[in-house]
């Protein structure tokens, strides 16, 4: 299985960006960082980056607007094939053109417990409401500062005496170990059946009158007390792969699409030719196509009426 490319964006030293680097050593690790970038080209993080064989860049961002300056970073992590960018202490606001082109593909490690103290003081701020316990938050990046979806949080004990530098110490270290476990978790989501399943059934409700129900062991969508347009099938009859099962519009259209692409269409046993399997395991999924493939799939079955009614919708 290819490893997912990662750039990562630094300010500094960059000690989360050297967990990173150095969990991305284990042979069992699925990603790999393909670029350390920092709006410091004297960055210390940058140096030892490069000692460590990873392709660097340096820039400052001063005398630039931040969407100049950003969009000379995002040039650089195009070049480098990256499909997922990890901020590791990069002290920059971002610009809502960088965030937008990376939606959904970058990460953030926030010294906090989120959504407790956004921004800066972390520390300080939770010693100072007497909480017992501070702690680090990997989450998804938008728009909005520090408030995309929390993907992994671990608390931290807040001890007597504790100050604004001993306590983010003990943080430090645990930021280490959650974000390279987060990052590794969250780039291969798109092969997890769980994952694939609430992405199909997202897909697959939003057509009128569809539901949901088990047959055979699977989940699979249809028409309300009506024929099924889609099945989602993990290990199916032991084949070892995941897939969605849509119909197609004739023998021909399944042969045409698994001659098109033999890795991800296949003829499903025990469905016939006018049903096509969709790997979705192979981590490239295009869900706009499945979602049109559902759509497809949907209006084979959907009664005259419903179709109708649909048609009128397509013309606004």
């Amino acid at each position: 299985m290819a490893k997912a490319k990662v750039a990562v964006l630094i300010s500094g030293r960059g000690s989360n960006m050297a967990a990173l680097l150095y969990a991305a050593k284990a042979a069992d690790c699925p990603y790999e960082i393909v670029l350390v970038a920092a709006n410091d080209p004297d960055a210390a993080g940058l140096t030892l980056a490069a000692a460590e064989g990873i392709p660097t860049f340096g820039q400052s961002h001063k005398g630039l607007k931040r969407v100049e300056f950003d969009r000379i970073i995002d040039a650089q992590l195009r070049a480098s094939g990256a499909q997922y960018v990890a901020l590791a202490g990069y002290m920059r606001l971002l610009s809502a053109e960088f965030v937008t082109g990376w939606e959904d593909r970058m990460l953030n490690i926030h010294p906090s417990l989120l959504p407790k103290y956004k921004g800066l003081d972390t520390h300080q701020r939770a010693i100072d409401a007497g909480d017992s316990h501070a702690g680090c938050s990997v989450h998804i990046v938008t728009a909005e500062l520090d408030d995309g979806p929390v993907l992994g949080q671990t608390p931290v004990a807040i001890l007597p005496g504790d100050t604004q530098d001993s306590l983010a110490a003990r943080i430090l270290i645990a930021e280490h170990q959650l974000y390279s476990r987060t990052l590794a978790d969250f780039v291969t989501r798109e092969r997890h059946p769980d994952w694939l399943l609430n992405k199909v059934r997202e897909a697959a409700l939003a057509l009128p009158q569809a539901d949901e129900v088990v047959s055979h062991g699977m989940p699979c969508f249809g028409i309300e007390k009506g024929k099924k347009f889609a099945y989602f099938t993990r290990d199916h009859h032991g084949d070892g792969i995941i897939a969605l099962l849509v119909k197609t519009t004739a023998p021909d259209e399944q042969a045409m699409l698994i001659e098109s692409d033999p890795a991800r269409y296949y003829r499903p046993a025990y469905f016939g030719d006018n049903w096509v399997g969709i790997r979705l395991d192979l981590g490239d999924t295009d869900w706009d196509h499945i979602a049109d493939r559902l759509r497809a799939s949907w209006r084979d079955i959907a009664p005259r009426k419903l179709l109708g009614l649909m048609n009128i919708a397509d013309q606004f």
